[in-house]
């Protein structure tokens, strides 16, 4: 199954592929890495002096084969691990977190292809041919393609996919900088078009898209490429501001993925059956059965047989499988990082920009910087996370290889450094009861929000909230307790008043760029921190001269200074995921570069091995 696409709320596409908000560090489900790209096995994290895992990772390998005849059909059990009922929006353009992404993800009506690096490549439903010099692209639909209802895909459905987002009543989070790059998007969103003047139907395999600029993104998916198509024959008598709560998309989506939806129960269970219309073959599976299963509950469902797959692993309970006879655990770097977030501004709807709020609480960059020195990630990577975690330095995971510096050492456990921060910034003890005044002062605490899961997750929270105590900042919960995933992301996404800072993390999907998450126009950048210097080295990261690699990558190591500098996003971890594998199934491949696909899933038996 070719997971490149991963936007977690664990998987939530900015741009143009997957991006992710992702679930609790526990139960996280988008893509993250703390590995070279080439790596087929997992890598030993080894102490360093610069703040590094002290913890040891385990050896694990990326693929497995089992003993045994395939038997013909069968159904493969696939546990969505989630503790929240998933919300059911079954459409690429106005999903918004990673567990509708993993549902898509058996039909999923992506179009291109990519390779290990993570780059379109001509071996997809699609092509693309780029005319940097006119800033031009032309897709082209390269096979006789038809969608699960044998409708025969066409160039109107990629061009409505893009009419869907950029459409007057979207109010979804895919109309961004990047989605304006595409000329005559603009015009068409605001009603004063009735087209987008920039994407022209060639013939009926071809579509012409013409941009503002074309830069090296447009090869992960960025400058406003979209990478799906949308059934038009299906949706386009549905006002596009019903879409999210039609029938289409919540019971009965066509798909051009290797099965199709049969049977649903709202948040909690999905029954697949095979697509016959799939371009690259019928699938070797009769049938796939999802099922949410908590996380508190995933490890014991595994070892009892009861799912083949889950759609993640909490890395806290790998002592829980690493041993079991009837699995296989495989690994690889995730394509995302866990973060802390400062709430520093507002979303304006009306506008589609965030504002940076000069008074904010958290507007102070020497507060932002202790609290990220205060805390104590390497004990956390070693206590719960078994070496299946590492301090992120950087913004980048370092799956992009190229991108990602590895020089940058990131905030290192400091508290003393903390604590000369807080005073030179004029948060002092002023009455000596332990805990700092602000620079008036006045009584201060920092309210914080956070995802609920597991007894861990609870217990991961208090030590980082003792770390801060430890340098005299009060640090409460916003409700008083960690909050259920949608709630949290509803919360965060409204800017709620109650939070001053928050824990959460990011799946960043294929394209490295960051601008879908930290510009400007991105409804993702939850902090809200928007200033002319980061505009500029955001554009500069996806500009013309980026073609140039050495400029391009020069260009990311600025912004990830400039970040580091300004503390207003903290990376916490950088991680590894970790992919129980029931021994019924046949083969089984997770390495970004040759991952097995869905359609060639095979099992040599009727029940998984218990």
């Amino acid at each position: 199954m070719k997971k490149k696409n991963g936007l977690m709320l664990t998987t939530v596409f900015a741009s143009a592929l997957a991006l992710a908000a992702c679930g609790g560090d526990d139960n996280e489900t988008t893509t993250e890495k703390p590995a070279d790209n080439n790596t087929d096995t997992k890598t030993e994290d080894t102490k360093t002096d610069d703040g590094a895992s002290t913890a040891d990772a385990p050896t694990l390998p990326d693929e497995v084969a089992n003993d045994g005849d395939a038997i013909a059909g069968g159904t493969l059990k696939f546990a969505l691990v989630t503790d929240s009922p998933f919300s059911g929006i079954l459409s690429w353009e106005l999903y918004e977190n990673a567990y509708d992404a993993d549902v898509m993800d058996f039909m999923s009506n992506l179009i291109f292809d990519t390779d290990g690096d993570f780059l379109i490549t001509d071996e997809g439903i699609a092509k693309l041919d780029v005319d940097a010099d006119n800033n031009k692209v032309t897709v082209t639909i390269q096979h006789d393609v038809k969608w699960s209802d044998g409708t025969p895909l066409t160039a109107d459905d990629i061009i409505y996919s893009y009419e869907i987002i950029g459409h007057p009543d979207y109010t979804g989070i895919r109309y961004d900088g990047d989605f304006q790059n595409i000329i005559g998007a603009a015009e068409y969103k605001a009603g004063t078009a009735e087209t987008i003047s920039g994407i022209k139907k060639i013939d009926d395999k071809t579509v012409e898209i013409s941009m503002t600029k074309v830069s090296p993104a447009i090869y992960s998916g960025g400058d406003g490429l979209w990478s799906y198509a949308a059934p038009k024959h299906q949706l386009k008598d549905i006002p596009v501001k019903d879409l999210i709560s039609s029938e289409p998309v919540r019971k009965s989506p066509v798909t051009l993925g290797p099965f199709k939806l049969d049977k649903l129960v709202d948040g909690e269970s999905v029954q697949y059956v095979a697509n016959e219309h799939y371009w690259k073959g019928k699938p070797k599976l009769d049938s796939i059965v999802l099922q949410v299963v908590p996380s508190t509950s995933i490890g014991e469902a595994l070892r009892t047989g009861q799912y083949d797959l889950a759609s993640s692993y909490p890395t806290t309970q790998y002592d829980g499988v690493k041993d079991l006879t009837n699995l296989t655990v495989l690994a690889r770097p995730e394509l995302a990082y866990s973060y802390l977030g400062f709430k520093l501004g507002k979303w304006d709807n009306a506008a589609g920009v965030n504002i940076t709020d000069e008074n904010a609480k958290m507007n102070n960059k020497q507060l932002r910087q202790a609290i990220a020195y205060a805390i104590d990630v390497e004990q956390v990577t070693e206590r719960f996370y078994q070496g299946l975690r590492s301090r992120a330095t950087s913004l980048i995971p370092p799956a992009f290889s190229t991108f990602h510096d590895n020089t940058l050492t990131g905030f290192n456990y400091d508290p003393e450094k903390a604590k000369a921060l807080l005073d030179e910034a004029g948060y002092k003890d002023v009455d000596g009861d332990g805990i700092r005044e602000d620079a008036n002062g006045e009584k201060f605490s920092i309210r914080m929000a956070g995802m609920s899961g597991s007894d861990t997750d609870e217990a991961i929270v208090e030590y980082y909230r003792q770390n801060w105590k430890d340098v005299g900042l009060d640090v409460q919960l916003t409700t008083g307790r960690l909050i259920e995933f949608n709630s949290f992301y509803d919360k965060v996404k409204a800017d709620d008043a109650e939070i001053d800072m928050f824990m959460a993390a990011w799946g960043t999907g294929t394209n490295p760029s960051p601008l879908g998450l930290y510009g400007e126009t991105a409804a993702f950048n939850y902090s809200r921190f928007v200033t002319p210097e980061l505009q500029t080295l955001l554009a500069a990261i996806d500009s013309k001269e980026a073609i140039d690699a050495s400029y391009r990558a020069d260009a990311f190591r600025k912004w990830e200074e400039y970040m580091f500098d300004n503390a207003t996003t903290i990376p916490t971890y950088f991680r590894t995921e970790i992919i129980p594998v029931n021994k019924r199934v046949k083969n089984y491949n997770v390495s970004y570069s040759n991952n097995t696909e869905w359609h060639e899933v095979e099992v040599v038996s009727e029940d998984p091995v218990k």
